[in-house]
C-alpha cells in the first residue's frame, strides 16, 4: 500500500472509531509504530486528524466520540486536573458537577473530602460520591441519556435554578482557540451547563489541552464566564490574552 493510500485509510479508520491507538494502526497496516508516527505527524500538520499521546482522533462538529473512548482519552491529564481542582475545594463546600468524563474524574478526587453537598446531573458522579456517608448528593430531575447517564431537559434546569452553590465544576467538549467560545454537542446539555454557571459563586472549568481547537456546533458561552481554567498545557495565545484581559486565573496541572 502506498503512503498516500495508507494516509487516506488512517483518516477513514479515525472517522469510524473516533479514536485509535498507534499500536492498532501498526497492526492493521503491518508496519512499524515508527512508520505510523511519521504518518500521524504529516496528517496532524494538515489538520486531517488530531494527535494524542499514544493515538489519534477525528474531530466531528456534529458527533462526539463514544463515552468509552472519552473515558480513556487524555486520562493522565484529566487525573492531574482533577487532583488540582480537589485541592482547591474546602471541606463542607457546596458544588454543582455536570456531565463529562473529566468531571467524573474530579468526583473520584473528592472522595477524601468531608461534608460536601453535591448537586449533579451526572448519574456516574452520583454513584462515585454516594459511597461517602458524610456527603449529601442530590441528583437533578430530567431525562437520562443512555450513552453516558447524563441528565438533561427542562426539569433539570428548573431544579438547578433552585440553588446557589459555592463552586460549579464544569467540563466542555471544545474551546474555540481564537475567541474562547465554549462548545458542546447537545443543546439540552449546554442549557443545563449555562444554569450551573449562573448559579455558582465560583466556576471552575476542567478542560484538558485536547479540547482546544475542537469545534462542536453548540455554543455554551465564553471562557470569560468562568473564574479559573484548569488544564494541562498553556492555552493558545489568543485565549491566554483573553484570560489575562478578563482576569481569568490559569491553573496548569501536570505531574512534573
Amino acid at each position: 500500500m502506498s503512503q498516500i493510500a495508507r494516509h487516506d485509510k488512517i483518516v477513514t479508520i479515525a472517522k469510524e472509531k473516533g479514536y485509535v491507538t498507534i499500536e492498532e494502526l501498526a497492526t492493521h497496516f503491518s508496519v512499524t509504530p515508527q512508520t505510523i508516527r511519521r504518518d500521524i505527524n504529516e496528517l496532524a500538520k494538515s489538520g486531517s486528524i488530531r494527535r494524542h499521546h499514544g493515538g489519534i482522533s477525528y474531530d466531528s462538529s456534529t458527533t462526539n466520540m463514544t463515552y468509552a473512548t472519552r473515558q480513556i482519552l487524555q486520562l493522565s491529564a484529566k487525573e492531574q486536573i482533577a487532583k488540582k481542582i480537589a485541592a482547591e475545594i474546602p471541606n463542607n463546600a457546596s458544588l454543582f458537577i455536570n456531565i463529562g468524563t473529566t468531571t467524573e474524574t474530579v468526583a473520584r478526587a473528592l472522595l477524601n473530602h468531608q461534608g460536601l453537598q453535591v448537586i449533579t446531573n451526572n448519574l456516574n458522579v452520583a454513584t462515585i460520591l454516594s459511597c461517602k456517608e458524610d456527603f449529601n448528593v442530590i441528583v437533578t430531575g430530567g431525562t437520562v441519556r443512555s450513552r453516558d447517564r447524563g441528565v438533561i431537559g427542562e426539569a433539570t434546569i428548573d431544579f438547578i435554578n433552585q440553588f446557589r452553590v459555592d463552586f460549579g465544576i464544569i467540563g466542555i467538549s471544545g474551546i474555540d482557540p481564537m475567541d474562547g467560545s465554549l462548545l458542546d454537542y447537545d443543546y439540552q446539555e449546554v442549557r443545563v451547563a449555562q444554569s450551573i454557571i449562573s448559579n455558582s459563586r465560583t466556576v471552575f472549568l476542567a478542560a484538558d489541552s485536547a479540547k482546544f481547537g475542537r469545534h462542536p456546533l453548540v455554543r455554551l458561552g465564553n471562557i470569560t464566564q468562568v473564574h479559573r481554567l484548569f488544564t494541562d498545557e498553556q492555552p493558545p495565545e489568543p485565549i491566554s490574552l483573553l484570560m489575562q484581559e478578563h482576569k481569568i486565573k490559569l491553573e496548569l496541572c501536570s505531574d512534573q
